[in-house]
């Protein structure tokens, strides 16, 4: 039996149970014990009642019969007496057969009882048969005497059964008693024996040392009982047997046995059969009389063992039920206690260790000695295991609290260093937009557009870092931004821009609020896609409106991921979970659900069908308005368009007076230049024209005045620029720098070759409409329009750095 998985309770419960039950049972063992003799006690008087009265009046009427039967056998006719003495015998054994037949002496003889009156009864059968014997003479008088002898010893057999009790002086003052009536059946076997003789004048062959035998074994036995008889009853039976008829009859029983068993009997047969029946009357009466008192005397000494068995048993139930109700107390606080070391450690672990960790990670303050109290649960073993436990459970609250503490100095170090980092590169884009504007190689001019590429992915590495801090990044717009423009600024921030093709995307706006966010968060599922694909295939964007939102495909036909990484990675994305280090490799998935579950977006990856990802952002409604009108030069929202290289596109600048290192830098519109000043093309757009020689052309300042122009102004202007710079290269009769003019439809170009060797193709892209020029709060200065690599979008570029 295997109990290491029991219950505490059960196992409380067979300890307490096995002791009880046994005390119960040894109790229940000992008052049977006492209470069987007690009730024996109370059983004699039913048994002398039942048994004792009615068998002697059997002994008697058997005793005169067989007297009778062997005078009639010793004689020439019959015994008119003998008649009559048969039917008193067959009324006395009726009589003890019903006697016997009842419930009571039933219930109150014992097994061996009950076996000598079966025996009994079943001598007694015997009897009609010896009778029919004696009638016809088929038997001596040795054989009817011993007929009889034998019902009588079997009778008495069965009143030495009845003499056994718990009392030793009462059983052996019952068992005198018993051997008394077996000494007076001995004197009725030696008067029958003499009456035989009498009658026939002589002894038969064996009868007189029969007579002999049964007057030795008389006296011998009277002898033996009388020891046994209290001091009283001694005296009284010695009184008795010193009377005259005593005396009479022990005189004649001398001569019968001094006498020749060859002659007639010396003594006068009248005189022995009335001294007999004086002394076998007298005898009786003192049997009786002392059975009665021996009945009277067993009552108290019942009511004796009763008490003291009722003491003993109230004392022993007593004991019990202290014992159960001392047990069930104990293990009733045992378990009460284990439950509640039980019940704090389950607690601790499902419920307040948890709420104390999360609430660590929301930034409140925890204190450890009301979170993890002192458990009290006395001083024992089981106090001591709650106080080791109340010892785990406060370090194990207080390692939560140093943790949470580590993980905020470590989130601290994190945005430390992200706004650190982001603070240099927004002084490098603007140096570099600086340097941009007074650069006129176009050789250089690309060079610097490559590390304006660089630090603007530099810029959306450092707001991950303070995303992954758990804080807001920094960048932000005041007015709706369309989708299109959204994904341009998203796509210029990745590595392998030239790979993305931007798929006919619905015409939709996001709110100022999210658009920061959501770039970055394509910017990262889209680099995802072009680093997992191989150099060679594209990337597609594309954008639906729906019914519950706006949704954004990012495809690509890369390695793909398997159906578990799957589905991990869009449990990832779907409930933000903290950012853990353990799980670097997953950087952007943990930047990207948080950025989701700020604004309620959901991101979910799905395989291709045509292998590799495909990665599905929906926008809510409340992120969606209108799309803001875009200028008549920008339409190619409605068709495909691909970004190219950067390092292919030279960055327009434009004219602006000379001003000192001190003055903050200044708008300057395109078309407040002086015609003399900004050569034109065929197409009436401005047209750079490249030096000629190592020796810069000097300029002169042109004093203008700013005219107020809407940002898709800008924008169209800015696109012009940049279309009409490209076509100037192509006319300056540079073959390392030109680039044919676009033919396909959809506006791309080829991109540069796949060794690296030959010429270098500008394509042309399409103008973007102008993305609404936003400042953060702290950064209210003078704003710049500058187009983004590859016509992404148009950033502002102030006194102290970018946006952002």
């Amino acid at each position: 039996m295997n109990s290491h998985d029991w219950p505490i309770r059960t196992k409380l419960t067979a300890l307490v149970v096995v002791p009880v039950a046994a005390l119960l049972a040894l109790w229940i063992f000992a008052t049977t014990l006492a209470l069987g003799p007690a009730l024996d006690l109370l059983a004699a008087r039913t048994l002398l009642r039942d048994l004792g009265l009615p068998g002697d009046r059997v002994v008697v009427e058997l005793q005169r019969e067989r007297r009778l039967s062997v005078v009639q056998l010793a004689g020439p006719g019959k015994v008119a007496e003998l008649s009559d003495q048969r039917r008193r015998t067959d009324g006395a054994v009726a009589e003890l057969r019903s006697r016997a037949g009842g419930r009571d002496l039933r219930d109150a003889a014992d097994d061996l009882v009950d076996a000598r009156l079966d025996r009994l009864f079943t001598a007694l059968e015997a009897l009609p048969a010896g009778r029919r014997f004696i009638d016809r003479r088929q038997v001596d008088r040795a054989g009817a005497h011993g007929l009889y002898t034998d019902m009588l010893d079997t009778l008495f057999q069965t009143y030495s059964a009845m003499a056994t009790g718990p009392d030793v002086g009462l059983t052996r003052q019952a068992r005198a008693i018993s051997a008394l009536g077996q000494a007076r059946e001995l004197l009725g076997q030696t008067d029958s024996l003499a009456a035989g003789a009498f009658t026939a004048g002589r002894f038969a062959r064996g009868e007189h040392a029969a007579l002999v035998q049964a007057i030795g074994n008389q006296r011998y036995v009277t002898a033996v009982a009388v020891d046994d008889l209290p001091a009283a009853t001694h005296s009284a039976f010695q009184r008795l047997t010193e009377g005259a008829d005593f005396l009479r009859l022990r005189r004649m029983q001398d001569e019968l046995v001094a006498a020749d068993p060859g002659d007639p009997p010396s003594v006068d047969a009248r005189t022995w059969q009335t001294t007999h029946e004086v002394v076998q009357r007298q005898l009786r009466d003192f049997e009786l009389a002392e059975a009665e008192a021996l009945t009277e005397r067993s009552v108290p000494a019942a009511l004796g063992i009763l008490g003291r068995l009722a003491a003993a048993g109230l004392l022993g139930l007593v004991a019990v039920v202290v014992s159960l109700m001392v047990a069930l107390r104990v293990g009733r606080s045992l378990v009460r206690r284990l439950t509640g070391v039980r019940t704090a450690a389950t607690e601790l672990a499902e419920r307040r260790l948890p709420d104390v960790v999360a609430r660590l990670r929301r930034g409140a303050e925890v204190d450890v000695a009301r979170e993890a109290p002192l458990l009290e649960f006395g001083t024992d073993e089981i106090g001591q295991v709650g106080q080791a436990f109340g010892a785990v459970q406060r370090t194990a609250v207080q390692s939560a609290v140093d943790e949470a503490a580590l993980r905020h100095g470590l989130n601290q170090v994190f945005l430390n260093i992200a706004r650190r980092s982001q603070g240099l590169v927004h002084r490098q884009l603007a140096l570099l937009d600086r340097m941009e504007r007074r650069t006129e190689d176009p050789e250089e001019l690309a060079e610097l557009f490559g590390v304006d590429h660089l630090a603007t992915r530099m810029r959306r590495h450092a707001e991950a870092l303070v995303i992954l801090a758990g804080a807001a990044p920094g960048r932000g717009w005041r007015n709706p931004v369309a989708v299109l423009d959204v994904v341009r600024g998203a796509i210029s921030e990745v590595e392998a821009y030239d790979r993305v093709d931007i798929a006919p995307v619905r015409p939709a706006a996001v709110v100022g609020r999210a658009v920061g966010d959501m770039i970055h968060l394509l910017a990262e599922l889209i680099e995802n896609a072009t680093f997992f694909s191989s150099p060679e295939s594209r990337v597609r964007v594309h954008g639906e409106m729906l019914p519950n939102g706006y949704a954004l495909e990012i495809s690509d036909r890369g390695l793909g991921m398997t159906v578990d990484a799957i589905e991990e990675a869009n449990r990832r994305l779907a409930r933000s979970p903290e950012f853990d280090p353990a799980t670097s490799a997953r950087l952007g998935h943990f930047v990207v659900a948080r950025l989701a579950a700020r604004h309620n977006v959901r991101v979910r990856l799905t395989a291709g069908a045509q292998g590799g990802m495909t990665a599905v952002v929906l926008l809510p409604p409340d992120l969606m308005t209108t799309a803001p009108p875009r200028p008549a030069a920008d339409r190619s929202g409605d068709r495909m368009a691909k970004v190219t290289k950067l390092s292919t596109l030279p960055r327009p600048r434009s004219i602006r007076p000379a001003r000192r290192r001190s003055e903050p830098p200044s708008v300057v519109p395109l078309t407040a230049a002086r015609p003399a000043e900004i050569p034109v093309g065929p197409d009436g757009l401005p047209r750079r024209i490249r030096p000629q020689g190592p020796a810069r052309q000097s300029r002169r300042p042109v004093p203008v005045e700013p005219s107020p122009r809407t940002p898709e102004q800008v924008r169209a202007a800015m696109a012009a620029l940049q279309s009409g710079t490209a076509r100037g290269r192509r006319a300056g009769g540079h073959p390392a720098e030109s680039a044919p003019t676009p033919s396909a439809a959809d506006g791309s170009a080829a991109g540069p070759s796949a060794t690296g060797a030959g010429p270098v193709e500008a394509p042309t892209v399409p103008a973007a409409p102008a993305v609404p020029v936003e400042a953060t709060a702290d950064q209210p200065t003078t704003e710049l329009p500058r187009v983004r690599p590859g016509g992404a979008s148009v950033e502002t570029v102030t006194g102290r750095g970018r946006d952002g």
